[in-house]
């Protein structure tokens, strides 16, 4: 699936062009996202639960945050590992609260959220293909792409949330048979990338969409009662974990700066045993 670029100047894109501001996809890229998908089940049930703010105006705060952090970044010219990370946290608790309220206090079934919101994302890779021409990630380098971007990756928690609480409530799942479950799929969905060409595009956004649930099932299992098949940790303490870890690992990248990628939008795709990296597109003429 290597792309070999031609030797022609490229157009200049639209609008204003930045750095890619999106990290490189390394291990470190999913073991972090992973982590942001657990607090994002965790957090979110701390703040309704055990600060008691209730699921509505929870999503009202953590939306606000979002919106500040997300104007922040879109302010910003390059990939900040500190600001970036922020933003998925964010999202991935405003995204789980998205579903939350459509089950919880408008009663839409998970069949339905879980339809929905596949239309929705499917028709958000429509509307970004048609405009941009790719579905990279490596090409975030404008202000338009980074919209479609986070727009992308908002319902990619959506989802992952009405789907991966569908899959448990129909088929009454332990969290750890559920983890397994999910973490078999992206294995699977691995190796279908690396030994059998599964489009690198394609194959980055279904292991994105899965790491929600196996997260959540990770997150449910260390903090939920021991009478109800979980660790007993609790909200708190598993969301503190979770969130110190996550800090650690911003602050390695921050300073190693080993997922960051070079030059002006550069497209390329690098083979690389174990990497799941979404397979660059050049722009149509």
């Amino acid at each position: 699936m290597t792309i070999t670029p031609t030797d022609q100047p490229r157009p200049k894109l639209p609008g204003r062009e930045m750095l890619n501001k999106v990290p490189e996809i390394t291990l470190w890229f999913w073991i972090i996202k992973i982590l942001c998908t657990t607090v994002g089940e965790t957090a979110s049930d701390f703040l309704q639960g055990n600060v008691n703010l209730g699921l509505t105006k929870t999503t009202l705060i953590t939306g606000a945050v979002l919106v500040a952090v997300l104007v922040f970044q879109f302010r910003l010219r390059r990939y900040v590992p500190g600001v970036y990370w922020l933003a998925v946290v964010l999202i991935s608790v405003v995204g789980t609260q998205i579903t939350d309220n459509l089950t919880d206090n408008l009663g839409v079934s998970l069949v339905i959220t879980t339809t929905v919101f596949t239309i929705v994302l499917a028709l958000v890779f429509a509307a970004w293909y048609a405009s941009e021409h790719t579905l990279s990630i490596h090409t975030i380098v404008t202000t338009r792409r980074e919209g479609f971007y986070w727009l992308a990756v908002l319902f990619t928690f959506a989802l992952g949330t009405a789907a991966g609480d569908l899959i448990a409530e129909r088929l009454s799942l332990g969290y750890w048979v559920s983890a397994l479950i999910f973490g078999g799929i992206i294995a699977a969905i691995t190796v279908a990338h690396l030994r059998f060409k599964l489009n690198a595009v394609l194959a980055f956004w279904l292991a994105y969409i899965l790491t929600r649930p196996l997260g959540a099932s990770i997150g449910d299992y260390l903090s939920q009662k021991k009478v109800d098949g979980g660790l007993g940790l609790g909200t708190t303490v598993t969301s503190m974990i979770f969130l110190a870890t996550i800090l650690a690992v911003v602050v390695y990248l921050s300073i190693t700066r080993v997922d960051r990628t070079e030059g002006r939008g550069e497209e390329r795709h690098e083979p690389h045993a174990g990497r799941l990296t979404p397979e660059p597109a050049y722009e149509a003429e």
